[in-house]
């Protein structure tokens, strides 16, 4: 079979404990621990698309690219198939959430060739960030149209370029984002940010979680913060913020609140809560 250069998910040997929380965020089987250790068992099955990525709360996932069979829909749906509904519908939505409707086609016209009725609404809302662009234009609220200013007061802002000893960081509350939130929020300034000097990562596409844990910790114990504010989109992946955060809170001397607001992928503000 022909290898192509595509995205596949890699697997940090060293950082991966087996503890198997990424399986079930594989619908499509491409994960299973092997000897103590998580595993691709095919490059068949990876589709690259990361679903997998923030649930390993070690860091022992990331996305890369590389040379590698090419995603098959049609083997995936064969092994799928033999675990059940349930699993064929989590793919069913996974494929759906991120916008891979070819993807999708081929795994409905395999269910009606082996004549399995699944129902799954192909009309309904993705929850891909890369599919909400028609929802942001459908239902701006006010808030999303007023307060324009800027309360941004310190730069860079890359999670992998803040240095933890500057100033700005000092005995002060600070925003931690995923890169998607402040597109997504109008009232992102006004309401989350305010004074506060603002730092951005994303858990699924950044690499090196280690070094993000550890800039946490400095910023903790060095820099000695006062509060993390962590802000997430609702979308699974997103949540992979929470626990790099949560491992630098936890890896430090000090111990710092850590909350959490989540926004959704209409551009509302869902919830915030105290998680640390």
């Amino acid at each position: 079979m022909n290898r192509v250069k595509r995205r596949i998910i890699e697997i940090d040997e060293e950082k991966c404990t087996g503890c198997g929380q990424c399986i079930p965020e594989c619908p499509e089987g491409a994960i299973q621990v092997i000897d103590g250790k998580a595993r691709i068992i095919s490059d068949l099955f990876c589709d690259g698309l990361g679903a997998c990525v923030g649930s390993c709360p070690y860091g022992a996932l990331k996305i890369t690219e590389r040379l590698s069979e090419p995603y098959d829909e049609r083997k995936v749906m064969e092994n799928i198939i033999s675990k059940g509904d349930n699993t064929i519908r989590a793919h069913l939505k996974h494929l759906h959430d991120h916008g891979e409707k070819e993807y999708l086609k081929q795994a409905l016209e395999v269910l009606k060739e082996r004549k399995i009725d699944i129902f799954f609404d192909e009309n309904s809302e993705s929850k891909c960030c890369a599919d909400t662009g028609n929802l942001l234009n459908q239902e701006k609220s006010e808030e999303m149209n007023k307060d324009e200013k800027s309360w941004l007061n310190q730069w860079p802002i890359q999670l992998r370029l803040v240095n933890p000893n500057a100033d700005c960081f000092r005995k002060s509350d600070i925003v931690i984002a995923a890169d998607c939130t402040g597109y997504a929020y109008g009232n992102f300034h006004s309401r989350i940010l305010g004074e506060k000097p603002l730092i951005i990562a994303c858990p699924k596409l950044d690499h090196d979680k280690e070094a993000y844990i550890e800039k946490i910790r400095l910023l903790v114990d060095e820099a000695m913060v006062s509060t993390i504010t962590v802000v997430i989109m609702e979308v699974p992946c997103c949540s992979g913020l929470i626990r790099i955060v949560e491992q630098g809170v936890s890896q430090s001397e000090r111990k710092i609140p850590v909350r959490k607001v989540v926004i959704g992928i209409n551009g509302n503000f869902l919830n915030e809560e105290l998680v640390h």
